[in-house]
């Protein structure tokens, strides 16, 4: 397989999707996306390999979100090609294979919705976390909000998307938002060490196990595709536009003309 924006290597079991944009924050761009999917549904299918890993390459981020320079038609101001975050975020739950996030710098807006979702999170001590919806004219209301509030409980998701604070790597594992945090230098080091201990358990029980852990949630893939399409219809307003023109032009974004 050849790729643009990702690179994908298969090595003893191991299957590393590195999200390759260092230089535009690891963001998601349609092409980004394609090639996640791609990747994603080879590694699910291949009999060979035991576990994914998900990372971005170089060290200032693991994933910052949509790209905002993939513009779309219209008033939206984003490619709908971005929905395919939706279908990457369905294969790292639907795998039956464990899915670790490495996260080895920012994890923000989507790719923080990103990294919750892998089974599980090893972070970088110089890892950061946040949600920037809100601050940016976005919102991720469906695993991005229901399921992070399972993981870290209600009021700490409500205060991550509420206040749009970042978190330290120590901060996010002392409220069960990632498994463990190590030295920079050390990240791919302990991942792989991970990888080495689930690929001595049994492939069935682990992939019964994964099923058995995400029933309880399963329902959010509904409320998921009803967020989604709200979420683009909010896109083409005046509202989420401030939200994007602010960012774009590096100040705050002037929201109370929308509180009436």
């Amino acid at each position: 397989m050849e790729f643009v924006d990702i690179l994908y290597e298969k090595k003893e079991g191991v299957a590393k999707v590195i999200i390759n944009r260092p230089k535009r924050g690891n963001s998601l761009r349609t092409k980004t996306l394609l090639e996640m999917i791609r990747a994603l549904e080879d590694a699910a299918d291949d009999h060979s390999v035991g576990v994914i890993v998900i990372t971005g390459a170089g060290e200032k981020a693991f994933c910052t979100g949509g790209d905002s320079a993939d513009a779309g038609e219209g008033k939206a101001g984003y490619s709908r090609g971005l929905k395919k975050i939706f279908e990457v975020e369905r294969l790292v739950r639907m795998c039956q294979k464990p899915v670790i996030a490495a996260v080895n710098g920012w994890a923000v807006g989507g790719g923080h919705v990103l990294h919750v979702l892998c089974d599980l999170t090893i972070a970088s001590e110089t890892a950061k976390f946040a949600q920037v919806g809100p601050k940016v004219g976005s919102f991720e209301a469906g695993f991005g909000a229901a399921y992070l509030a399972r993981l870290v409980g209600e009021k700490k998701a409500r205060e991550m998307w509420f206040l749009c604070r970042t978190y330290t790597a120590q901060e996010a594992l002392e409220m069960g938002l990632v498994n463990k945090v190590v030295a920079p230098g050390k990240l791919m080091e302990e991942v792989d060490s991970w990888c080495g201990e689930i690929l001595e358990k049994s492939p069935t029980a682990l992939a019964f196990l994964k099923n058995s852990l995400n029933m309880p949630t399963d329902w959010i893939y509904g409320l998921q595709r009803q967020a989604g399409e709200g979420l683009w219809q909010y896109y083409a307003s005046d509202e989420a536009l401030e939200g994007r023109k602010s960012f774009l032009e590096k100040r705050k974004p002037d929201f109370k003309q929308f509180r009436r």
